[in-house]
């Protein structure tokens, strides 16, 4: 999984980039009709409901674009709110609260949305052994922020990237010469890199179950669209030689069963595709 120190690096790139992206060489509205040492208040409002999230990533924002800005923080990361709720209040010089405003609501807009997507799932799944993971298909250059919403709801991470583990999915396996193939030299390649990468292998039915259980070392066997059926007899296969994982035809309605069959984990791409962003906005306090 991806470090602390990533971690950190990544929400460096990303308020920055947003910051240039968004200001430029200035933000000549509030230039040109607030003087420079004007100061004021604002107040983050909620007008929806569900799981607010990206409070401490504003922080970061506002402290990346003054950091004598004052938060008086109401509501945290992870929590239920509804509409009228306040989450925090800001203070401090006019221009620069306006500065950092659209940064800071683009982004808990959507991590609001995405950890309310996920607790969604989390609830479906209460009573399971089974956890609800996130996917790769998040957008690009925010992944970071997507996937931590995703933990503000109550689910887990896959893989970060291409560089934390090895998964060998159905066109690796179709481009290496089948699964066994595939395998053989994913380990060659571990062996003489000495990277230590735990192997996920994907399968497509029940027959290449069989083949990935002959290999040894397999961390996670990812069962993709299977059925019911199926489902519970891969899992049934593979027992306790390694972890399963179901994907593909996940949605709210089908999650509850798939857990049923008794795979370990779940994961499902909507938690950061396909989601309706939380209306919030950001309001002087006069």
């Amino acid at each position: 999984m991806i470090t602390q120190d990533q971690f950190d690096s990544e929400l460096k790139y990303i308020i920055s980039n947003a910051i240039r992206e968004d200001v430029g060489d200035g933000d000549h509205s509030s230039l040109a009709c607030i003087p420079h040492n004007a100061r004021g208040k604002a107040k983050l409002l909620v007008k929806d409901k569900g799981i607010i999230g990206g409070v401490n990533f504003a922080k970061k924002v506002f402290a990346y674009v003054d950091k004598n800005l004052k938060l008086d923080v109401l509501i945290e990361d992870g929590t239920k709110v509804t509409y009228g709720d306040i989450v925090m209040y800001v203070e401090g010089s006019s221009q620069s609260i306006l500065k950092a405003e659209r940064t800071v609501l683009n982004a808990m807009q959507r991590m609001s949305a995405i950890a309310t997507k996920t607790k969604t799932f989390v609830d479906l799944l209460e009573g399971t052994n089974t956890k609800i993971l996130d996917t790769r298909k998040t957008t690009p250059g925010i992944r970071v922020l997507e996937k931590w919403a995703v933990k503000l709801g109550g689910g887990e991470n896959h893989r970060f990237a291409l560089y934390d583990m090895i998964m060998l999915k159905d066109n690796h396996i179709d481009f290496a010469g089948g699964i066994t193939k595939a395998i053989e030299t994913t380990k060659e390649y571990l062996n003489v890199t000495g990277k230590d990468l735990d192997i996920m292998v994907e399968a497509r039915n029940l027959t290449e179950v069989e083949e990935i259980l002959k290999n040894e070392g397999i961390y996670r066997i990812l069962l993709d669209n299977f059925d019911y059926e199926d489902t519970r007899q891969a899992v049934k296969m593979i027992g306790n030689k390694c972890l399963t994982e179901s994907s593909g035809n996940i949605n709210e309605t089908t999650v509850r069963h798939y857990a049923e069959c008794g795979v370990n984990y779940i994961s499902c791409g909507a938690l950061t595709h396909s989601v309706h962003n939380m209306d919030l906005s950001l309001k002087a306090v006069k």
